[in-house]
């Protein structure tokens, strides 16, 4: 087994040598780091252990092990980040191809998880594959990098460097989606690490064997959000909404299939919950269907009103929050519309109020005002409000259309969200 065997000849044969190299540094415990902070603020003490390093590689070149010391030394030293002394060690034979014999860790991954954005740049000008997989995990440098905030420095060292930001381990995954599926959004808040793969040249087309997309971690996120701590689900949202938008800019699809891993489709189901997302979404573009196959495959106009019939048909609603909740659906319905110049509807689309209790007659009008829009030839006045809102992308509109010349009439209905304008009115 090469696991044992590499540990026991850690133990018995070269940790002799490996305590010395550490012990010239003046390194005493290496897991505490003891003394390694010496190294880094004393230059003249420095230079004194650096001789005294290059003396103990010298006269140990001849013995037994001597490859595996040096080479597992490195490791330690690529952990502390002690820059001139790892140049010693390959100048005397050190192997950046060594792999931590319990971890299978090289040097070059140790660097970026204890964040050591100069010893990373030392080991990859000196030869070190800068997109190797380790080989339990099969993580590149660059998939480390960014996993943790902390370790934004390697990230962007390593992109400089010229780290390849769309190699995929076996199952697809790329250090992008090694970032989102990392973050909770409560803890770890990756997003300047995702904006820094995006600008990078990050495929946010890439898809997984399993199926998971640069939404799959956003979409799941929600899930969490709802029914969890307001507190912890107000970061949540604030953090799903902040990546949305750096993903939407570098033009992902939010609305592609299949429909469980579409955020669109996922916030139009949940559009009591995501109205604020969804409301992005739909103003930066994002289809308010299938944008691969159409209404045929699942239609946004469909999920709002169906879901919209069973909630207001539950008897634990009070009536502010069913009226809050038909507002919700009916600006949602009128920003879908506000999308496209022709409203597209699945051919089967037939809704069933009867459950709706007082509330069936609105969802009936909703349902043949929807009709009549798929059926009728777009107005000029609705021709103008599409073409408008486009010119006026990326969000926020609401800001954008305030500040048109224009009637308070004509703003009005640009704005298809009014429930802040009235009051400015």
């Amino acid at each position: 087994m090469p696991f044992l065997h590499g540990f026991r000849r850690i133990i018995f044969e070269y940790q002799p040598l490996v305590d010395e190299i550490l012990g010239a540094l003046g390194i005493l415990d290496p897991e505490r780091h003891e003394g390694a902070e010496n190294m880094l603020s004393c230059p003249g003490e420095d230079a004194a252990k650096i001789q005294v390093l290059t003396n103990v590689l010298q006269r140990e070149a001849l013995s037994p092990f001597y490859q595996e010391g040096v080479s597992y030394s490195m490791l330690k030293i690529a952990e502390l980040g002690l820059v001139r002394a790892a140049e010693v060690l390959l100048q005397h034979g050190a192997d950046l191809n060594f792999e931590d014999p319990v971890t299978y860790y090289t040097a070059l991954h140790i660097a970026v998880l204890r964040n050591q954005p100069d010893m990373v740049e030392l080991l990859v000008q000196r030869g070190a594959d800068i997109n190797r997989r380790d080989r339990i995990h099969e993580s590149s440098p660059l998939d480390l990098a960014s996993e943790e905030t902390e370790r934004l420095p390697c990230l962007q060292r390593l992109l400089a460097l010229g780290a390849d930001v769309n190699a995929a381990d076996k199952n697809g995954k790329t250090a992008l989606l090694h970032a989102l599926a990392s973050s909770d959004g409560v803890q770890i808040h990756n997003t300047e690490n995702i904006r820094h793969l995006l600008e990078g040249g990050a495929d946010v087309t890439v898809t997984t064997k399993d199926g998971d997309t640069v939404f799959t971690c956003i979409i799941f996120l929600l899930g969490e959000a709802i029914g969890g701590e307001p507190e912890e689900a107000q970061m949540i949202n604030r953090f799903c909404f902040k990546v949305t938008q750096l993903l939407m800019a570098h033009h992902a699809d939010p609305s592609e299939c299949p429909s469980h891993e579409s955020l669109t489709h996922a916030c139009l189901k949940g559009f009591k919950f995501h109205f604020p997302l969804l409301r992005f979404l739909l103003e930066s573009g994002a289809s308010s269907n299938c944008s691969l196959h159409g209404p045929a495959c699942w239609s946004g106009f469909h999920i709002v009103l169906d879901k919209l019939c069973g909630q207001l048909g539950c008897s634990e609603h009070t009536p502010s929050s069913m009226a809050e909740l038909l507002q919700k659906a009916e600006t949602v319905l009128e920003l879908m519309a506000a999308n496209s110049a022709r409203v597209q509807l699945p051919d089967n689309f037939q809704m069933n109020s009867t459950g709706c209790s007082r509330y069936a007659d609105k969802i009936s009008a909703l349902y043949r005002y929807l009709k009549q829009l798929a059926q009728s030839p777009p107005s000029l006045k609705h021709l103008c409000r599409v073409d408008i809102r486009k010119t006026l992308r990326p969000w926020p509109l609401d800001v954008k259309v305030k500040t048109l010349p224009l009637p308070d009439r004509l703003k009005f209905y640009l704005l298809v969200d009014h429930s802040t304008y009235k009051d400015e009115l």
